[in-house]
């Protein structure tokens, strides 16, 4: 008898043992997805206070066009590369020049003029700050389905100075593919005069109490890759179809 009964509360004990380890089984496989889920959320790294960067004292002014607008003369990969690299370049170096001097607050037109006033010393500061100006002035100096003859005041002044249109574009014409090695050739006012003048690597008539009215580049970065030496080609297409003689002559009206 007391075997039996001994039996039955081993097989009562076995039983609540059982379903008490199910339970429990049960309990930790309900909660295993929870557990992963939370394993799984990243520890937060710890943050480091954002710094403010602080603009640069200039920036690179936009195409007035878009890359591709002047493709009849100038191809879109000829303007990536001189207006996105050399460009973009010369900004970013005369940036670095002016950071942290009374310049940075100045114009461009004051950073050129006193470059150039305080000589070999600023030779640097000079051939980037110029160039920045010269080439925004050059994009500028250029529009989609140029060319042309110009009209009104700035005609009248033209044929004045130079005997006719004509005669202005030969001498334009004469002063790019002359110039020798690097540089540029410019419409400018001196005074009540019209004249072309030409200029070598970075200098600009703005040094010269000129007021320029429109530019051609004839550094070989505006023109290689779609005329190669052929520098006469491209100044040719260039008056012919790109010209903007608008530009020319609201410069004129503020000269």
């Amino acid at each position: 008898m007391n075997d039996s009964n001994g039996a039955r509360r081993d097989a009562a004990l076995d039983r609540r043992s059982f379903l008490a380890v199910t339970a429990t089984g049960a309990l930790a496989a309900a909660a295993a997805p929870a557990l992963r889920a939370a394993a799984a959320v990243p520890t937060a790294a710890p943050t480091t206070p954002a710094v403010a960067k602080a603009p640069a004292p200039f920036e690179l002014p936009p195409l007035p066009y878009a890359d591709n607008a002047l493709d009849s003369v100038i191809s879109a990969q000829t303007i990536g590369f001189h207006y996105g690299k050399h460009h973009r370049a010369y900004l970013d170096n005369m940036n670095k020049m002016v950071a942290g001097t009374a310049l940075e607050k100045a114009t461009l037109e004051q950073v050129v003029a006193a470059a150039a006033a305080g000589g070999a010393d600023q030779s640097g500061l000079f051939n980037n700050a110029a160039q920045v100006w010269n080439h925004t002035f050059y994009w500028n100096s250029l529009a989609p389905g140029g060319g042309g003859k110009p009209e009104g005041e700035l005609l009248a002044r033209i044929d004045a100075a130079f005997g006719s249109f004509e005669k202005l574009k030969e001498e334009l014409a004469t002063a790019a593919k002359t110039q020798f090695a690097s540089g540029w050739a410019w419409l400018v006012a001196d005074g009540a005069t019209l004249k072309v003048v030409k200029t070598p690597n970075a200098e600009t008539p703005l040094t010269k109490g000129m007021k320029p009215l429109l530019t051609i580049d004839v550094w070989e970065h505006a023109y290689y890759l779609d005329w190669q030496n052929r520098r006469p080609d491209y100044v040719a297409a260039v008056i012919d179809k790109l010209l903007n003689w608008k530009f020319a002559a609201a410069n004129l009206a503020k000269a």
